[in-house]
């Protein structure tokens, strides 16, 4: 319980530290020709992402594929952790003066506030490298450091899913901006498509490239199909060009590239 309202807080920070940027993309998931994808949300299921790749695909034996972190993404949280313990040594050396003049809170103030950095650190590179398993043997996705054998009601897993009930895989972007300046980055989302529509994001990083070809690699795993934008299946085209004529030219086999996302 403690650790659900820890991480729901931790995702309240990020959202408000990040913000979703419409970069004038509209999606026609009737191109898909499929009901499930009709009623399938196409906007990013989860806000944030980063600017780079988080996670690689390990086959661990042939009947289990894991998403694993990659060296970049633990460093990445350990030096934000550091940081975080360097302005704690700040805080506590500058709380000897309010001490001075608030001698109750003066030592509250840095020991709160190191508590709290310690926690939100921990937590990202607690929740950023927990395994996320594709097991056919099993025939479970999950993406928690809890064994799903060792749960009586599964359900009460959040990030969890029977393979059988997976639909398909949707490759999504967002453009992702922290305020003024050049802090600004396209996120690609993966997510599984549940047969009634909903989602389960999987992984989300800046990496397209390498996400894509991981998503191809897990389509073949699990015998599903992937739903790309950027691409002709992908139903994503810019507002104001020629649908009509696009559609043509897909109808009669000629090649059309879609503008790239951004």
């Amino acid at each position: 319980m403690m650790k659900g309202l820890m991480l729901k807080k931790i995702e309240e920070i990020w959202a408000r530290m990040t913000r979703s940027v419409d970069k004038g993309f509209h999606v026609d998931p009737s191109m898909f020709d499929d009901p499930v994808a009709m009623q399938t949300d196409w906007t990013p299921a989860k806000f944030g992402g980063t600017h780079f790749r988080t996670h690689k695909l390990v086959e661990s034996n042939p009947d289990r594929l894991e998403f694993r972190a990659t060296i970049r993404a633990k460093l990445y949280y350990i030096l934000f952790l550091g940081v975080e313990i360097a302005v704690v040594v700040v805080i506590v050396f500058f709380g000897r003066f309010i001490e001075a003049f608030a001698p109750f809170w003066g030592p509250i103030i840095p020991i709160g506030a190191g508590v709290a950095c310690t926690i939100v650190g921990a937590c990202m590179y607690y929740f950023g490298t927990a395994p996320i398993v594709f097991d056919r043997r099993r025939g479970f996705f999950w993406n928690t450091r809890k064994n799903p054998d060792h749960v009586f009601d599964k359900g009460t897993l959040k990030h969890f899913a029977k393979l059988e009930k997976v639909y398909a895989l949707q490759i999504i972007s967002e453009y992702v901006s922290r305020g003024r300046g050049n802090h600004s980055y396209t996120s690609y989302e993966l997510n599984l498509v549940l047969e009634d529509g909903k989602r389960i994001t999987v992984i989300d990083h800046g990496n397209k490239d390498r996400l894509r070809k991981d998503a191809d690699t897990l389509a073949a795993f699990l015998d599903k199909p992937v739903w790309k934008l950027g691409v002709p299946e992908g139903g994503i085209y810019r507002l104001g060009e020629d649908v009509d004529a696009v559609l043509a030219d897909i109808q009669a086999g000629d090649d059309y590239t879609y503008p790239d996302l951004p």
